[in-house]
């Protein structure tokens, strides 16, 4: 199955085990309740560059696609990562959303709560609520990558630790790290994971 059809069919899965849908009347179309109806190019989307920071970071940029103010969603958030050879997300974990990653091109090495393993292109990662995740490019390639969320919150975190591509860049405090993981509903660790194969 190519990336984008496994994406579209991650993200309705979430949709319709959400409940979301399947409670519309048919009659209603499907934009009501606040949400907008979006089809989005590759590049369409939110434009982000993450701030520096005093912990590893993936480097790249990333789009958020569809959230709260994207779309209007209220059930859930995805958004699309490339990440440099070597570029790593460092170990961190979610409290209140579940996580899937969608690697598209490269290979990942995944530590995944007590898991750790390679992930090709083409590969699936379900990152419960609570897992301690971390993810690595290991290609020579740029990793592409979807990530969506069960519910809004890590949204909150990603704009807080980015600015628009384009904005003035500045590096971040620990305090503000803090407080974006707060805002965010997620908690990071600092120590890097180390490839034990």
């Amino acid at each position: 199955m190519c990336p984008e059809l496994m994406l579209a069919v991650v993200a309705m899965t979430i949709i319709w085990g959400s409940g979301a849908s399947r409670n519309r009347p048919l009659s209603q179309p499907a934009g009501q309740g606040g949400a907008i109806p979006l089809v989005l190019e590759r590049e369409e989307g939110e434009q982000r560059v993450r701030r520096p920071r005093n912990i590893p970071i993936a480097s790249g940029p990333f789009i958020l696609k569809i959230d709260p103010k994207n779309g209007g969603s209220s059930h859930l958030i995805l958004g699309t990562e490339e990440m440099a050879p070597g570029a790593l997300i460092p170990r961190h974990k979610h409290l209140g959303q579940d996580e899937i990653l969608l690697i598209q091109t490269s290979t990942a090495h995944v530590w995944l709560g007590d898991q750790e393993r390679d992930v090709h292109a083409g590969g699936v990662v379900f990152i419960p609520s609570g897992t301690w995740v971390s993810l690595r490019n290991t290609g020579s390639e740029i990793l592409n990558l979807a990530f969506v969320f069960s519910a809004p919150g890590f949204d909150e975190y990603l704009r807080c630790t980015s600015v628009p591509k384009g904005g003035q860049i500045v590096a971040m405090t620990d305090d503000e790290f803090k407080e974006c993981q707060h805002k965010g509903h997620a908690v990071f660790q600092a120590a890097e994971p180390q490839i034990s194969k």
